[in-house]
Order: structure tokens, then sequence, then C-alpha cells
């Protein structure tokens, strides 16, 4: 995994445009909030991160608040703590309820996230977190924490416990605590959007 940010205006329309296509959305964007709440957030998510990471002048910063109020409250209505920064491109959100993820969490391109599912820091740390790799599918009620690494290609089942790292990629793991399963990886779990040419026109 090569952990990357929004950084420019070209990487803020390669993010948007891949985690549509790891939702698998058509169209430029949401049409009603009601109906699309996810894409609406992840949308957001990307907005906040640019102006953050990019807009550094005074100019910008009573927008970037308001854009921050809105991305919390957001976050409230669909049960997510999901920090800026954390996700690379490729972001695919299933379905909305209970996420929390440690804000020192590094998640690579790609990854598939179920409902209640937590990604936290080592017990007494507050940035001792899971480094995860591209191409990663998380089941729903997965809990993964501490400082751990999760190789790219890697599925983790309902439910699983993982406190250790796994650095054999494309396997399955599950369990409490979690171990490995399987040969057979995250493929065909999840689309893998940053296949896309890097520049999005």
């Amino acid at each position: 995994m090569v952990f990357t940010l929004i950084l420019s205006k070209d990487d803020y329309k390669f993010y948007l445009e891949a985690d549509r296509i790891a939702l698998s959305r058509k169209g430029k964007k949401p049409k009603n909030f009601e109906y699309d709440y996810i894409w609406t957030f992840q949308r957001l998510l990307r907005k906040v991160e640019y102006y953050q990471n990019c807009k550094k002048s005074i100019f910008w910063k009573l927008y970037l608040l308001l854009l921050k109020r809105k991305y919390y409250l957001l976050s409230i209505k669909l049960g997510f703590t999901i920090p800026l920064n954390v996700f690379g491109p490729g972001l695919s959100i299933a379905h909305r309820g209970t996420i929390v993820v440690n804000k020192a969490t590094r998640v690579g391109a790609n990854c598939r996230l179920h409902a209640c599912v937590n990604i936290g820091t080592k017990a007494g740390y507050e940035d001792v977190a899971p480094k995860i790799g591209d191409n990663v599918y998380i089941g729903p009620g997965a809990k993964i924490f501490g400082q751990i690494a999760i190789a790219d290609g890697i599925a983790i089942g309902a439910n699983s416990v993982v406190n250790k790292s796994f650095l054999e990629p494309a396997i399955s793991i599950a369990g409490v605590p979690a171990k490995k399963i399987s040969e057979r990886g995250s493929e065909g779990m999840l689309v893998k959007a940053t296949e896309l040419t890097r520049v999005v026109k």
C-alpha cells in the first residue's frame, strides 16, 4: 500500500470518481439525499479533505468550518465516526450504521466497509492504529485494533476480532481472534475503482 492524500484539484476529482465507481453509482452526483445518503456522505468527506489539505488561505477558513460542521452533523445522522484523511480512493461504505475509525488509522485504495465496524487504537494509546492495505473487504461487525498491518487483498469476515498483523496478501481471515481461513481473498467482493486513469478529466 502506498497511502496518498488529496493534495490537488486533480486528486479531488480522482477520489470522487474512484468512490463513485466503488459504490457502483451512475451519474455525476446524488440526485436525492434521502435516497443516496452514503454517496452524499462520501462526497462531503472528500470535499472537506480537499479544502482542509489544499486551501490554506485565511479566505477559505470560514467555508471550511461550515463544511466541517455539515460533515459532523451528517456523520451523526448516519452513525459514522470517520476522520479525515484515513481512507484512500475507492471507498465503498456498504450500509448506514455504526462505524468507528481511529484518526491514526490508514487504509489504502478500494476498501469495502460494512456496518458495525470498529477500527481502533492500541489500549492506552491515542495514535497507535492499524495500517490496512489496498483492496481490503471488511465484513459487518469486524473489530480491528492495535499496532498491526493488514496486507493487500485480504477479506475480513463478519464479527471478526483482528488484533495481530496478517502480512500474506489475498487471503481470508475470520474468527475471534481472527486467523487465516482461506486462500481466497477479496477478489470479487469489491469494485476496484482505482484502476482508472489517475487524472480524471
